[in-house]
């Protein structure tokens, strides 16, 4: 069954998920997982791409946008269903997608901020409710 993770960030705006979401994707792929990366929206996706191409200047983390996939570990796309990616989902926009219990991991990244924070607390009552093992990741 799909594990599920919040990382609850202490700080707020849309700058902090980017980070986040860069950070773990850094750390999953350095255990040799595949990622999603499902951003709120293209725009999103866009920047997020930017941020890893520069996220570590003494690494690079292999990705590509939905549509773009040339067989990337990492794969970048923005409410679409990925046909490749079951590992580890690292969902961006405030609610979980339909299709992720296919993945292995589900990591829900959490900002301090009036629109995100009862978005994801609906979404935690979802998961419990549902039988997921949850854990929150206070970052």
């Amino acid at each position: 069954m799909t594990r599920v993770g919040f990382y609850v960030i202490q700080a707020a705006g849309p700058g902090q998920r980017l980070n986040v979401a860069a950070r773990l994707a850094d750390k999953a792929f350095a255990q040799g997982h595949r990622i999603f990366i499902n951003a709120a929206d293209r725009d999103q996706a866009q920047a997020l791409d930017s941020l890893l191409w520069s996220f570590r200047p003494a690494s690079f983390l292999p990705h590509a946008l939905l549509g773009e996939d040339t067989g990337e570990p990492i794969l970048i796309g923005w409410g679409q269903e990925p046909a490749n990616h079951n590992d580890l989902l690292i969902n961006l926009q405030l609610q979980p997608p339909p299709w992720f219990s296919r993945f292995g991991r589900v990591a829900e990244v959490v900002t301090q901020d009036a629109e995100s924070l009862p978005a994801m607390r609906a979404s935690w009552k979802m998961y419990r409710e549902r039988g997921y093992q949850l854990e929150k990741h206070d970052l």
